[in-house]
């Protein structure tokens, strides 16, 4: 018997559109039952790490409340595993397909983290810089024994000005609507 290796592909359609991956067996022609498309174009992939993949995503807060979105601006590129990305959303991504549109609620622990009280601190207001005028919401940086930090202010008072340099994500459980634009 002869046959040939079974693949995967990715079917593209004459318009753009991308159609759901299929099973071609390739058989000798002189079987006369060969099965052959001239829409298939390229190999169809799972995301798996290492992958280069291209995203276009919408984050939202557990009320719905939306705090970032790529699709106004170009799709998201980054690969698979070298940790650029919030752990819970590279997870979401494993075995999904160029095409695959999905919906992710990833936990703050997955996220960015808890909101840690250690990182909050006090710094008498005699401290702040003259040319500073503090204002809650305000992002600062600056320098520590371990380098540069971005803090935002949270409370100001006569006394001190109290800054966090958690990230302001942190704490916050949040949901992503993904579109896997292509994967590498």
């Amino acid at each position: 018997m002869y046959f040939r290796m079974l693949r995967m592909y990715k079917i593209v359609m004459p318009d753009g559109r991308q159609g759901a991956p299929e099973r071609i067996f390739d058989f000798p022609p002189f079987w006369g039952h060969g099965r052959t498309s001239n829409y298939i174009k390229e190999p169809f992939m799972a995301v798996k790490d290492g992958n280069t993949v291209r995203v276009h995503y919408t984050g939202t807060f557990s009320d719905g409340e939306v705090f970032d979105s790529s699709r106004e601006r170009e799709p998201l590129e980054f690969t698979i595993g070298d940790g650029s990305l919030i752990p819970g959303f590279e997870d979401a991504l494993l075995g999904h397909n160029a095409g695959d549109r999905f919906t992710v609620n990833i936990p703050a622990d997955e996220a960015y983290g808890e909101h840690l009280e250690e990182l909050l601190m006090e710094v008498p207001v005699s401290e702040v810089p003259e040319d500073i005028k503090p204002e809650v919401g305000m992002m600062l940086q600056i320098a520590t024994d371990d380098g540069d930090m971005e803090v935002q202010i949270v409370e100001v008072n006569d006394k001190v000005v109290v800054l966090d340099a958690n990230h302001p994500l942190a704490g916050e459980d949040l949901t992503f609507d993904i579109e896997v634009i292509d994967v590498k």
